[in-house]
């Protein structure tokens, strides 16, 4: 009895143990990019047919990735055990109907668990909860004598810290910008040689596909990069972004990177251009905050002073030559898809500096400084 006893002490601190750090590493790489879970939230309900709960979804995502960030703490220290090891069993129960049901009914391309640091399809997301569902239910049934309200200060004191820490680093997160960035257009990314690398010789050449939404007619439709016509947001919605043929992630998205506007592409002219750019990104031109727009003016007028070129990028359409004046100071503006700036930049007003076509460096506009 007590071998039997003793072994399966030891099973369950084993089963603790690996919960414990997979929802520490799952929390964590989500909660330091509430942007890009925000993004597949807002998938999921879009697939789920509850948009009108989109608005919700940065909130949402600061929570969740928070509660598992905690969640794998108190496991770790037996924090209120009892209690979250109940928590632990629902979300392994949930998330494991919910990753069939993404790889069957309700397909995704990539489930998010582990958000930009690791990318599982659906079925290896869902046998990673099946291998995962019983260890919560060894969990659980250890500790399932034990009082559910019981607790002592030191674990209110835990609860508290744990709690606070997963919400502000969340939260610091969103107001500036991931605290590790695991996307591919990263501080020390050339964007056009990555667009130019040779693929292998076994690998089809990629070839970026837009898919718009017809406003009138609800109808579906697949635009090249070379297409202008799904520029006119009084006709088309975006709905994705894909790319057609063997690349690897990072060369996918990378590959989905253009500028254009009326006068055609200027893609190669910015990423190949010698020296310094600052790539001023502005998600919606009418909605520039005017403390964010007075620090890009300053950033303008240091560039100028430093002989370095400015653009301004924008999903926003644009059906003629478009300058931005910030402060007097006029600045070129480019289309680039809503998804590709999003991947380069998690915010929605900020500055990506390139120097002779490599990224050095990236801001929220909260943090541009003079």
């Amino acid at each position: 009895m007590m071998r039997s006893s003793r072994a399966f002490k030891i099973l369950t601190l084993f089963c603790r143990l690996v919960l414990a750090c997979t929802f520490i590493v799952s929390g964590f790489t989500k909660v330091i990019d509430p942007w890009g879970t925000s993004l597949k939230i807002n998938e999921y309900l879009s697939i789920y047919g509850m948009e009108q709960l989109q608005g919700a979804s940065m909130a949402f995502s600061i929570w969740l990735c928070g509660a598992e960030l905690m969640m794998g703490c108190m496991l770790l220290f037996k924090v209120r055990i009892r209690l979250i090891s109940i928590f632990a069993l629902v979300s392994m129960f949930f998330f494991t109907l919910l990753t069939l049901l993404s790889a069957t009914l309700l397909p995704v391309e990539d489930c998010g668990c582990f958000g930009e640091a690791l990318k599982l399809t659906p079925w290896q997301t869902f046998f990673k909860n099946l291998v995962l569902l019983p260890l919560a239910v060894v969990v659980w049934w250890r500790y399932r004598p034990d009082r559910i309200l019981a607790f002592n200060f030191s674990e209110i004191v835990l609860t508290c810290t744990f709690f606070s820490l997963s919400m502000l680093l969340g939260y610091s997160c969103y107001r500036h910008l991931p605290l590790i960035d695991f996307l591919p257009y990263k501080v020390g990314v050339n964007i056009w040689e990555e667009m130019h690398a040779q693929p292998a010789a076994d690998e089809e050449e990629p070839q970026t596909v837009l898919v718009y939404r017809n406003l009138r007619t609800g109808a579906l439709r697949e635009f090249t990069l070379e297409d202008s016509e799904w520029q006119d947001a009084s006709a088309w919605e975006w709905v994705d972004t894909r790319t057609e043929g063997d690349l690897s992630a990072v060369g996918a998205m990378i590959g989905e990177f253009s500028l254009r506007d009326v006068e055609g592409d200027a893609t190669e002219r910015i990423l190949t251009t010698p020296g310094r750019v600052y790539m001023l990104c502005v998600t919606r031109i009418g909605q520039l905050p005017r403390g964010c727009g007075q620090r890009m003016a300053q950033l303008v007028r240091r560039a100028q002073a430093e002989g370095s070129e400015v653009i301004c990028l924008t999903p926003d359409p644009l059906y003629e030559v478009t300058w931005l004046d910030f402060e007097g100071m006029p600045v070129r503006c480019y289309n680039i898809d809503a998804l590709t700036m999003k991947t380069m930049l998690r915010a929605r007003y900020g500055v990506v500096v390139l120097d002779d076509g490599t990224i050095t460096d990236k801001m929220n506009c909260r943090d541009i400084r003079p």
